[in-house]
């Protein structure tokens, strides 16, 4: 009798992938340092953006997602199409963008944030699974200003190390969590913005219960982001009614036609 298929580890295969990825980035390292010494740090306070105002709603982090290993194609890429959903998102209302900049697992570039930044005057994350200083040279190079840092894959001296390289470049780290454990990391380092991910990335499967009782643990002094799992106006209103600054909703805005409008429609 064989035994039950194991579940795939997504997050698993990314980062092994990833490793050797890094590593010929770090080979040519000092074409990114000196472009991005080039590249003016964002100003002012990268914390007000995602601060949830007082009987407001969260904020909105609108994302630029083409595709996910769990997924598949969530929109196809078309020539110039990518800067246009960045504007429509600023004009519907986004505080900020994030944008997926892995190429195989999730069809982007960190050129995608240069693109966008071209059209765009609102703050960008750079959604990567950062593992090395030379990624956080990538996104200060092409416009970031915000950093996403998964504690899953890092160590905690990887992780304080990571967030010391990401300020030292003028940007904000992002630091994700998905579970307790991971928060009770993310929450002993000194980040300002921490993260709930209502994905498991390794099995890709969702659960806002989980996401929504984690961040409720969040600190008032720290800026809280609901990720992943949004795709309705009731899922909205269920997050504004948690904790949350701040929401990042992805492909609930890019399988829809008009993901500008989308986004406008879940905010009115």
């Amino acid at each position: 009798m064989s035994s039950p298929a194991q579940p795939v580890d997504h997050l698993a295969r990314i980062i092994e992938r990833k490793r050797h990825e890094v590593a010929r980035r770090v080979a040519r390292a000092g074409r990114f340092v000196d472009f991005a010494e080039r590249i003016p740090a964002p100003r002012g306070d990268l914390l007000a953006p995602l601060r949830r105002v007082s009987g407001q709603p969260p904020r909105v982090i609108a994302e630029i997602k083409l595709r996910s290993p769990s997924a598949g194609v969530i929109r196809a890429r078309v020539a110039g199409e990518l800067e246009t959903i960045g504007a429509a998102y600023q004009r519907a209302g986004a505080a900020a963008v994030s944008v997926l900049c892995d190429g195989p697992g999730f069809g982007g570039s960190p050129l995608d944030v240069r693109r966008v930044a071209a059209r765009v005057s609102v703050p960008f994350l750079f959604k990567e699974f950062v593992l090395e200083p030379v990624q956080v040279d990538v996104a200060r190079a092409v416009g970031a200003s915000y950093v996403l840092l998964l504690v899953r894959v890092l160590d905690d001296r990887e992780l304080t190390r990571l967030i010391r390289e990401v300020r030292a470049r003028g940007l904000e780290p992002v630091v994700e969590a998905a579970d307790a454990d991971e928060l009770e990391r993310a929450l002993a380092t000194d980040a300002a913005i921490v993260g709930i991910n209502a994905r498991d990335l390794r099995s890709f499967d969702v659960d806002p219960g989980r996401a929504g009782g984690l961040i409720e643990r969040i600190p008032q002094d720290r800026v809280a982001v609901f990720m992943s799992g949004v795709r309705t106006r009731a899922d909205f209103e269920r997050v504004a009614g948690t904790r949350a600054d701040a929401v990042l909703i992805g492909e609930g805005l890019m399988r829809d036609r008009e993901p500008g409008e989308k986004l406008a429609e879940l905010l009115r």
